[in-house]
């Protein structure tokens, strides 16, 4: 047998990725072997070099990053070594990578056919018909909705979820060897992610590709990689079968990245720590208005149809639900950012008193939001003190020497010390800079605060710190808080009670206990099945991945 026959799918040898030739090194003697039909994971903190490990596989590297030394292997080929025509003809057809956000990777300009007919096109001599024909084979494989009107569509007008399958579609056209995938999912709801990588395994198992799995979440990696590497500092520090790694970890680094994954605090007693109605929201229907045309305007689009909820004195009450069932609406209407079509919110000021509507709110004093993403809520121009201070301004009773020592102290409180005052939101990390938007969403000491997909977008361990400092900013001064997440894990650590939204509708309202172990509507139960929590698994006696039990 040849030695392609014979040899790994990839194989990754002493690898070291350095900044210029003798710089400073992002991975640093890497050893990897991924097997034909394997799934194999990568994993680690942001910045463990685990992306630019992958990128050095097909000669993605950004500039000053390269390859200082060792061997990358595709089938017994050292890619290292190959003359870049001969690579720019395995990239697409034997390598093909998924980015973590297809909008990026799509052109925005081009329509699905012409982006999905391209890697056929350069690869192969088919002719445009029969290219067309496998095109809508596979789009109907991987359950798009009218396949023919997508040929002619364009990326923007799908969702998240939808754009993932169709960048994968693509990919998975030319039936490459070595599929690498990172971050998949991470910015798609509990539903749309068990979906595309069920159909990621499924694709890769019917063409025999090995995949190489880029994540920090260690309750997706459980399920779905049969082997996991874990990379700190750019070194491998712990390798193994996945089941093995993260249920009984060697390596102390491997021990903090399972340490930081969320798990269910005691519950709160509602009669001890909570007080009375806060928020009440009656009937809340908030329409989007249609699209206009030429001599028309499209029907309104309604996002939020006739939900009454109640938010208590100090709780946390958790909005879950899937992309589009229109929680981030809902939230961004109770801290005046929206208003309602119909219904009425309700703002207690004080227990027993003054009640007061929605729009009587005054100055941002009594309610606040922390957003998603905080890169691109904090004013790139102005430094952290000032974004901090912000809130202040209106602040009457307070002089300009009052306002500077609370900033300073809030930004203690939240971690942040002197030293960040002066900073500007792109010397900060991403955990950085979710805390100076928790200290300017604090500042004013509000009654409220809308938390809306809040840490999403960080690794576990950033994670783990926000969560845990926001609890106790909470219990230190009893604001009630909005937590809107797709994320069950986070929600199963902070909430005291959980909504779950559905298509505009809340299906069902309990204690967190409640909802998680006993949940009543088909939905909730769906949303608890499809989420990925390494705890959940390992308890149920858990070991085969998600490849495994498809491969079987």
């Amino acid at each position: 047998m040849s030695e392609r026959e014979t040899a790994p799918t990839l194989e990754i040898s002493g690898l070291k990725v350095t900044v210029g030739a003798k710089g400073e090194a992002i991975v640093d003697n890497l050893d990897l072997v991924v097997e034909g039909g394997e799934i194999v994971a990568v994993v680690g903190e942001s910045g463990s070099g685990k992306t630019m490990a992958a990128r050095a596989i097909l000669d993605l590297l950004p500039s000053p990053l390269t390859v200082a030394s060792g061997r990358i292997r595709l089938a017994g080929e050292d890619l290292v070594k190959m003359a870049p025509a001969r690579l720019r003809r395995i990239r697409g057809a034997h390598i093909g990578m998924v980015f973590q956000e297809p909008m990026v990777s799509l052109n925005p300009s081009m329509t699905i056919g012409r982006q999905m007919a391209e890697g056929l096109r350069l690869h192969t001599k088919l002719p445009a018909a029969e290219i067309r024909d496998r095109i809508l084979a596979m789009l109907e494989r991987i359950r798009i909705p009218d396949p023919q009107r997508c040929l002619s569509a364009y990326p923007h007008e799908f969702s998240g979820g939808m754009r993932q399958r169709i960048m994968l579609a693509s990919v998975m056209l030319l039936k490459p060897d070595l599929l690498i995938a990172d971050e998949p999912t991470t910015a798609l709801d509990t539903l749309v992610q068990r979906e595309v990588l069920d159909l990621m395994v499924e694709l890769a198992r019917e063409n025999g590709t090995a995949v190489l799995l880029i994540s920090h979440d260690l309750g997706m990696v459980s399920h779905y990689a049969r082997r996991v590497v874990v990379m700190q500092a750019g070194k491998a520090v712990e390798t193994g079968l996945s089941g093995d790694v993260l249920r009984n970890p060697r390596n102390a680094y491997t021990r903090r990245l399972v340490d930081a994954l969320p798990r269910r605090g005691a519950a709160r007693s509602p009669g001890d720590a909570f007080g009375g109605a806060l928020v009440e929201l009656e009937d809340i229907v908030i329409d989007y208005p249609g699209r206009q045309r030429m001599f028309r305007r499209d029907p309104p689009k309604r996002a939020v149809d006739g939900v009454s909820l109640q938010v208590r004195r100090g709780e946390t009450l958790a909005l879950v639900g899937a992309s589009g069932s229109g929680k981030t609406t809902l939230g961004r209407s109770l801290v005046g950012l929206l208003a309602p079509t119909a219904g009425r919110i309700v703002f207690h000021a004080e227990e027993g008193g003054e009640t007061r509507p929605r729009d009587k709110i005054g100055g941002g004093r009594d309610t606040q939001i922390i957003f998603q993403d905080p890169y691109s809520s904090l004013d790139p121009r102005q430094r952290v003190f000032d974004i901090v201070a912000e809130p202040l301004r209106h602040a009457r009773d307070m002089n300009r020497g009052q306002r500077a020592a609370r900033v300073r102290e809030v930004l203690a409180e939240v971690g942040l010390g002197e030293d960040f005052a002066a900073r500007l939101p792109h010397q900060l990390s991403g955990g950085q800079r979710q805390r100076v938007a928790i200290a300017r969403a604090i500042v004013r000491r509000p009654a409220f605060v809308v938390a809306d997909e809040p840490v999403s977008a960080l690794d576990m361990t950033v994670q783990k710190q926000i969560l845990a400092l926001f609890r106790d900013l909470q219990s230190r001064y009893g604001f009630a808080c909005l937590f809107v997440s797709h994320d069950l894990g986070a929600v199963e650590q902070v909430a005291d009670r959980v909504a779950v939204m559905q298509d505009g509708r809340i299906v069902e309202t309990g204690e967190r206990d409640e909802v998680f172990d006993r949940p009543k509507h088909p939905y909730t139960r769906a949303l608890l099945d499809a989420a990925m929590l390494l705890d959940r698994r390992f308890a149920a006696g858990g070991s085969e991945s998600a490849a495994e039990r498809h491969t079987a």
